[in-house]
């Protein structure tokens, strides 16, 4: 390690034990009055100012949570791109590391045992995470107030054309056909249910348990002549009843629990049966590993980030089968960069509306995700399924890079169903 002349030992050691936690990332870190360590033969891309002796400590014990809670208290600062610091420490990450010391293991099991995803526990972790207040939302989401990995039909489209891409892509991929009815697993604002009827000419019942998200969704099907053909329920999607063509979830797996997921499969077939077809949108890993205890602890509560094996636990008990499987982690990427940018432009109303604390926090949660997905710590798993007595599964895929006319027409016959139903 390089050092500055003068550094005393403890801070010296103290640091040195951070860089073996994290490994030799292309960082420098600071503390006080400008001494400072970088690893050697490196050139850091940003420096990491630690204000007081108390966080260093705790960082050598737990990196990632210390961190989290300093940057958010403002005892740590990041001086340079936060985004490609914390894309530092992920690639230089000692793998197997993460969570594995007794002290990391025992509070993933705590986090464990009080975010539990019953009923009762399941609606509190939504609560604190989606009823922040729909205002907050709407200054970084797209005007749809799409809180899911956009598609991207090419790198340049805005944020707006590519969750309208995102939202047909997956109606492409169930081959949705007018008059089918479609049950939605956690709709979040309510723009998937309504673009499949608007667009589709089907029957939805979207099923949330945020109090926030359901009533702007219902709104949005008041105001756009929907609520004939779209059914917002605020409960439990383990509540589910009545039977239906097609199952979908974007986005809701990640809430569920992997104790979970036989539940959520003996749901989805009580829905569709052995007939039935569905797609799963959901953030994933490449292998095992303990998700994020800082975005458990203070962001998402109850959340999980399976592997597709893990996955196949929802399915494989009804021989469900897998029809495709796409990885759209770039895309994730793209989105949380659009993302980031419009909460920076927004932070001075943030700051407005919540205390100081939480612009930072969520400031970093935005940027370690997009950190996450660029380097491959997360993946982003969509898999389309059917039943074994299924009858409408595609000859190809050619449905799925449909040209944008084909779009129209469809979209105009279900207007013309719409308005003769």
């Amino acid at each position: 390690m390089h050092f500055r002349r003068g550094f005393p030992f403890l801070e010296k050691w103290l640091l040195q034990e951070i860089f073996k936690a994290i490994g030799p990332a292309p960082l420098r870190f600071s503390f006080k009055e400008g001494q400072s360590m970088t690893p050697p033969g490196v050139i850091p891309v940003a420096t990491i100012v630690i204000r007081d002796l108390r966080t260093m400590i705790g960082m050598m014990f737990d990196p990632e949570v210390y961190f989290g809670e300093a940057f958010a208290d403002g005892r740590i600062e990041v001086q340079g791109d936060l985004v490609r610091a914390l894309q530092a420490v992920y690639e230089s990450w000692p793998s197997g590391r993460a969570g594995k010391s007794a002290y990391q293991k025992f509070t993933s099991r705590w986090a464990d045992w009080q975010q539990k995803n019953s009923l009762r526990g399941s609606r509190a972790n939504i609560h604190r995470h989606y009823d922040l207040g729909n205002d907050f939302y709407k200054l970084w989401l797209d005007s749809q107030m799409v809180y899911t990995c956009a598609y991207f039909p090419s790198p340049s489209a805005t944020l707006e054309e590519a969750q309208e891409a995102k939202l047909d892509y997956i109606c492409r991929k169930l081959n949705l056909q007018p008059g089918e009815r479609v049950v939605e697993a956690g709709c979040g604002w309510g723009a998937l249910a309504l673009h499949m009827a608007r667009n589709y000419g089907v029957y939805v019942k979207a099923f949330n348990i945020s109090h926030e998200q359901i009533l702007h969704a219902r709104r949005r099907a008041a105001e756009e002549g929907l609520s004939d053909r779209v059914e917002f329920v605020e409960d439990d999607c383990r509540n589910i009843s009545g039977r239906f063509d097609v199952f979908v979830s974007v986005g809701m797996l990640e809430h569920v629990g992997i104790a979970n997921y036989a539940s959520l499969g003996e749901v989805m077939h009580r829905c569709i049966g052995d007939s039935g077809r569905g797609l799963l949108h959901f953030i994933g890993r490449s292998h095992k590993g303990v998700f994020s205890r800082w975005i458990r602890k203070r962001i998402f509560p109850g959340a999980y980030a399976p592997t597709l094996a893990e996955a196949m636990d929802v399915l494989q008990p009804y021989r469900y089968a897998v029809l495709d499987v796409e990885n759209l982690r770039p895309h994730y990427a793209k989105t949380l960069e659009h993302w980031l940018e419009r909460f920076d432009r927004s932070t001075e109303q943030i700051s407005s509306m919540y205390d100081p604390w939480f612009p930072r926090a969520w400031r970093l949660y935005l940027a370690g995700s997009m950190a996450a997905f660029r380097t491959g710590t997360l993946q982003l798993f969509q898999i389309s399924f059917a039943g074994p007595r299924s009858t409408s599964i595609p000859w190809t895929r050619a449905r799925l890079y449909t040209d944008a006319n084909a779009i129209t027409e469809r979209r105009e016959d279900a207007s013309w169903m719409h308005a003769t139903s």
